[in-house]
């Protein structure tokens, strides 16, 4: 029987696109955007963002020199931010309706300047009982570390969490852990998912 619901954030919770933030960056350097793109991907700075290796700041530094950025942090904070949309693609009663009867979980790759906005701007976060973050907990999915970290957090046995992921890689490595996972596809095909198991939300 599953008692604890885990979701993962971007492209799950809330879209994004990348491209938006590699736009607004093109305006205050010379590089453009797909030049942008190739730059920062030749690196391993962002894992290590998202890691919680590099403090923001530092890494604000760190990729300015790389792109030749002119910008303030504030500034860089707003563009890296850029890229979520705003409508989320779960619905918030949903996710009120699984919480009043699973716990409810976040489990995200992510960074400080990301999950910043991220709580400020969507309010269904509120519904989560606890986040499990990678730049917190010092690892990012497909690690084991991080999964473990999610199934301490659920206070049950794996096989008692259901989660769901976009990437492939990341909902292997959280059955690799014993968790029930799938891919998410569409919210139509989350509710199937759902619903085989038992799981109510309505």
């Amino acid at each position: 029987m599953i008692k604890t619901v885990i979701f993962d954030l971007g492209k799950v919770l809330i879209p994004f696109d990348f491209a938006r933030g590699y736009r607004a960056l093109e305006q205050h350097c010379n590089c453009p955007a797909p030049e942008i793109r190739q730059r920062i991907a030749s690196t391993d700075l962002v894992p290590r963002f998202e890691t919680g290796l590099v403090a923001p700041r530092d890494f604000v530094v760190q990729l300015s020199g790389i792109l030749g950025l002119a910008i303030t942090y504030d500034q860089f904070c707003e563009i890296w931010s850029s890229i979520f949309l705003p409508d989320p693609i779960i619905p918030e009663p949903m996710l009120a309706g699984l919480r009043a009867q699973y716990r409810l979980l976040l489990l995200s790759n992510t960074n400080a300047f990301h999950f910043e906005m991220i709580r400020a701007s969507y309010p269904l976060i509120r519904h989560f009982d606890d986040l499990v973050l990678s730049y917190e907990v010092k690892a990012m999915k497909p690690a084991p570390a991080i999964y473990q970290a999610a199934i301490a957090s659920a206070r049950c046995r794996p096989e008692e969490c259901f989660f769901t992921d976009d990437m492939p890689a990341y909902v292997e490595g959280a059955r690799r852990q014993g968790i029930d996972a799938v891919e998410f596809q569409s919210l139509a095909q989350l509710e199937r998912d759902l619903e085989a198991r038992g799981i109510q939300w309505r």
